[in-house]
């Protein structure tokens, strides 16, 4: 890499938030791929079992990216919430800690649980 020119320099090579700020690999990692949300394609329908103090099958679905085809498993809100997605479907998933999904066929999940919007018609 060759000397630094300067004191604050020298340390700033050391410091872990400069790293992650200006090498860019954290970028490289997340599959978002530094956007909010993504689209994909519903693969199919999984359950992922609990980790260990609590006991419970998590609502989750397999969805590929349509940008980069890249897979993940993103969770689903509300149990009742799994029967208005199916496979093929269009869906848009946010994610920050994990992924979760937030739109069906473009419409609200959240809305379509509480009863205030139907599922359009394909």
């Amino acid at each position: 890499m060759g000397k630094c020119r300067g004191l604050r320099t020298a340390r700033r090579s050391g410091m872990i938030q400069y790293k992650k700020a200006h090498l860019g690999t954290a970028l490289k990692a997340n599959p978002f791929g530094g956007t909010f949300h993504a689209k994909g394609i519903v693969l199919e329908k999984v359950g992922v079992e609990a980790k260990k103090p609590n006991s419970a099958i998590r609502k989750c679905v397999r969805v590929q990216w349509i940008k980069d085809g890249k897979k993940i498993t993103a969770f689903v809100l509300n149990d009742d919430c799994l029967n208005f997605t199916e496979e093929n479907d269009k869906v848009v998933v946010a994610g920050f800690v994990r992924f979760w999904v937030v739109k069906v066929a473009y419409v609200f999940l959240l809305a379509l649980y509480k009863g205030k919007k139907e599922r359009p018609r394909s």
